[in-house]
C-alpha cells in the first residue's frame, strides 16, 4: 500500500516525544509536510533537525486558546496550506478523585478537549472552505473503558471520542474526515514507571492477550493512513490499537 503525503501539511501537537513524535516522523516519512508543536523547545528543535525541509516548529501552551487557535493560520503561513490535524497532545494525572482538586480537573479538559475542539474548529475553516481535510483525534482506551486513579483523564479522552463521532457526521458532507485512535499501553515515557520496574510490567502485560506493549512506530503507519486519502470512506471511527486489552473480558 502506496501512501504519498507529498504536498499535504499537517500539524501535530505533543509532537516532541512518545506518540505524538512517532506521528510527526511519519507524516514527514510519506512527504507531508510538518508543524510540529509542544512544550519542550529543545526536542522539538532536535525534531526539527532531523527534516528540516519538511518540519517546522512552534513551542505551544496547549492551556493557552490564543496560541492553539493561531496554529492553524500559522501552518498555511508556513508551508502555503493546511490538510490534517493531529489531535495528540495531553495530560494524565493519576490520584484519588475525591482528592483531585477542581483547578486539576479543569487543566485537564483544557488540554484534552478544549485545545483539540479550538485546533480542530481553527482549521475547519480552510478545510471547508477547500472542501477536504483530516482531523485525527488521540482518545485513549482509558476512554473507552474507564480507568480508576485516571478519572478525570478517562473523562477527558471519554469526551474527545464523541466529539469525533459528532464532527464527523457534521463535517463528512464537506468531504473532511474526522476519526480518533485509542491508544493502549505503549513504550512511551508516560509508562516509564511500569517499564522500569519488571514486577509492575510483568501485571501490566498479563492484561494484553498480545503479551506486550505497542512499540511507538506501529502507531506512525496508522496516522499516516487515516491522513491519506486512502481512508476518504472512514469517518466517525475510533481505531483502538491495544493489542486486544479493551476487547478482553
Amino acid at each position: 500500500m502506496d501512501i504519498d503525503l507529498a504536498g499535504r501539511v499537517a500539524v501535530v501537537t505533543g509532537a516532541s516525544r512518545g506518540l505524538g513524535l512517532a506521528a510527526a516522523e511519519a507524516l514527514a516519512r510519506e512527504g507531508a509536510s510538518v508543524l510540529a508543536v509542544a512544550r519542550s523547545a529543545p526536542e522539538l528543535e532536535k525534531l526539527r533537525a532531523s527534516a528540516p525541509e519538511r518540519i517546522a516548529v512552534q513551542v505551544v501552551d496547549m492551556r493557552s486558546l490564543d496560541e492553539v487557535t493561531a496554529l492553524a493560520d500559522l501552518a498555511v503561513e508556513r508551508f502555503g496550506r493546511l490538510d490534517i490535524v493531529v489531535n495528540n497532545a495531553g495530560i494524565a494525572p493519576a490520584g484519588p478523585f475525591a482528592e483531585q482538586s477542581q483547578e486539576q480537573w479543569d487543566e485537564v479538559f483544557a488540554v484534552n478537549v478544549r485545545a483539540p475542539a479550538a485546533l480542530a474548529r481553527a482549521a475547519g475553516r480552510h478545510f471547508l472552505a477547500q472542501r477536504s481535510g483530516k482531523v485525527i483525534n488521540v482518545a485513549s482506551t482509558s476512554g473507552i473503558n474507564g480507568k480508576p486513579i485516571l478519572v478525570s483523564y478517562s473523562a477527558s479522552k471519554g469526551a474527545l471520542v464523541q466529539f469525533t463521532k459528532a464532527l464527523a457526521a457534521e463535517w463528512g458532507r464537506f468531504g473532511v474526515q474526522v476519526n480518533a485512535i485509542a491508544p493502549g499501553a505503549f513504550e512511551t515515557d508516560a509508562q516509564a514507571a511500569v517499564l522500569e520496574s519488571p514486577e509492575t510490567l510483568t501485571r501490566r502485560l498479563r492484561k494484553i492477550p498480545a503479551g506486550r506493549m505497542g512499540h511507538p512506530d506501529e502507531f506512525g503507519p496508522l496516522v499516516c493512513y487515516l491522513a491519506s486519502p486512502l481512508s476518504d470512506f472512514v469517518n466517525g471511527a475510533v481505531v483502538v490499537i491495544d493489542g486486544g486489552e479493551v476487547s478482553k473480558l
